[in-house]
């Protein structure tokens, strides 16, 4: 009971914060809202007064609602997946593609080059050059979730809309051969041979068979919305389905040695959601009510992924000098690699001068690679985990913004969220 109350009081933390943010005219996205209110029923500030209900005292009560966010991620993904439409795909598939390989790439060689300067100057007791190398495949990912929010609080809609959520999908399966090969070039140097298994084959297989679980679960999905006429069962059955492909991609199956098969949450359900769109003549129906059913489960999400952030980080000198460094160094990275792929893709003016600064926001994959990160020891591990924590609170808190004023000067955003609603309010009375 402890726990349910405490996620209730994180829901309606975060809907009161997104109020007092309106009264004082902060005229920020809903998700640095949530993310706020996150921090503060966290474990560093109310959840650590130990008063029951209010807010997670622990990182252990964090993990009991784990699931929560899991599940979130599964339907930002597969909501995602709506933007892989052959219709759209003819239109941006080529040029998302490039986008979204080479800012991947240019931002981890800007934090590659950057950090390993700054070893020299630190020396290795402080940044390690593995954990330099490691942070910079970090670097290439891109959080789709608070892109995805933005997007749909202020109802985006243009070219530079149409390129960007491809891309951050994109950026999934890139960050993740990026730093399997990163992480496999560390692992050499602390131990003096390179693993061809881990660097090469695993990420390759988890990828395709990522996509192969989601084209599989789509394609059953579409034949099993055949048999039901009620748009609620459809979206019942709908959701169960992604839960269902959520659960399935926690799999791991060893193939012997150092293979082994495992998946991608987010590369699943984003082909769930791919092949489903596709297919399903039903797909518009369903999509649009599910993006009204998750509405407060990804409310839950920003807040709880505001509980997480670690506050102690600050504590470390050297953890903010490399963390900043890390943090305008990848911007420009990606600015750089958007800014430059795009204008060789014919794209336009507006599209190569705010496409980068849409791309900055940083969380879940990165804060997943901190994990494997943890097999180059204690030490390194450790070190890894405060940078990435640290940069992750500023960008998660900084980046909607950022995002969302970008897309306002490209002329995708036309109007506030709540000037547009209230339009929508008063239109009928005005007609009569």
């Amino acid at each position: 009971m402890r726990i349910l109350l405490a996620t209730a009081f994180a829901l309606g933390a975060g809907l009161m914060m997104t109020r007092v943010f309106k009264w004082l005219h902060f005229k920020c996205p809903d998700v640095t809202a949530f993310l706020i209110a996150g921090v503060l029923v966290g474990p560093y500030a109310l959840g650590g007064l130990g008063l029951p209900g209010f807010g997670f005292a622990s990182t252990a009560d964090l993990s009991e609602v784990s699931v929560l966010s899991n599940v979130a991620l599964g339907f930002i993904a597969f909501d995602i997946g709506n933007e892989f439409r052959l219709e759209n795909l003819k239109k941006t598939g080529k040029t998302a593609t490039v986008i979204g390989i080479v800012q991947a790439v240019v931002a981890t060689l800007f934090v590659d080059a950057a950090l390993i300067g700054l070893h020299f100057v630190l020396g290795d007791e402080v940044l390690p050059l593995p954990v330099a190398i490691v942070l910079g495949a970090i670097a290439a990912a891109t959080a789709p979730a608070a892109t995805l929010m933005v997007v749909r609080q202020y109802k985006a809609k243009g070219p530079l809309t149409d390129l960007l959520l491809p891309i951050v999908a994109l950026d999934d399966a890139v960050g993740l051969v990026v730093f399997a090969v990163s992480f496999g070039v560390a692992q050499a140097m602390i131990g003096g041979t390179i693993n061809a298994v881990s660097v090469i084959l695993n990420p390759m297989l988890e990828i395709v068979c990522s996509l192969a679980l989601g084209a599989i679960m789509g394609g059953i999905l579409t034949w099993v919305e055949k048999l039901f006429f009620s748009n609620h069962n459809r979206l019942s059955m709908t959701i169960s389905f992604v839960i269902m492909t959520i659960a399935l991609s926690s799999l791991e199956i060893p193939l012997g040695g150092d293979a082994k098969i495992s998946f991608s949450p987010l590369l699943v359900c984003m082909m769930l959601g791919t092949v489903l769109c596709n297919l399903c003549e039903y797909s518009e129906d369903i999509m649009s009510r599910s993006e009204r059913w998750t509405a407060p489960l990804y409310a839950v999400f920003f807040v709880i992924s505001g509980a997480q952030l670690d506050l102690t980080v600050f504590r470390y000198p050297s953890t903010i000098l490399i963390g900043m460094v890390y943090i305008l160094v990848r911007c420009l990275g990606k600015y750089m690699g958007a800014y430059w792929s795009s204008g060789w893709m014919g794209c336009s003016k507006i599209i190569r001068q705010h496409l980068g600064i849409t791309l900055f926001p940083q969380a879940g994959v990165a804060l997943g690679m901190i994990v494997s990160a943890q097999a180059l020891g204690a030490q390194d591990g450790a070190i890894i985990r405060n940078i990435i924590l640290f940069s992750v609170l500023i960008y998660e808190l900084v980046g909607p913004l950022l995002t969302k004023q970008s897309l306002m000067k490209a002329g995708e955003i036309t109007a506030p969220a709540s000037e547009a609603a209230q339009r929508a309010r008063f239109a009928p009375k005005a007609a009569k």
